[in-house]
């Protein structure tokens, strides 16, 4: 299968606001271990670790929305602008 290669980029946006990515705490509330989102979402572990570690990493949107299939979710419940006080 392929897929286009966008890029959700953690970087500074025009804004001046930045994308983060709520992996952790939304497979946290529905009790989802890194390991067993990794194995639903088809994504490697290192991937899910990165994220967890670094919710500002740039990913692509196939894995983005493979996530969000995982846990059930709209992918746009997956991230948030976070604006610079």
């Amino acid at each position: 299968m392929t897929h286009m290669g966008y890029i959700l980029n953690g970087n500074e946006l025009r804004s001046g606001g930045m994308i983060r990515i709520k992996l952790r705490e939304i497979a946290q509330k529905k009790g989802i271990s890194q390991g067993k989102l990794s194995r639903r979402a088809d994504v490697d572990l290192r991937t899910v670790q990165r994220i967890y570690k670094n919710p500002f990493t740039n990913i692509s949107l196939y894995t983005l929305d493979k996530l969000a299939i995982a846990l059930d979710v709209d992918a746009s419940e997956l991230i948030e602008t976070v604006r610079e006080s």
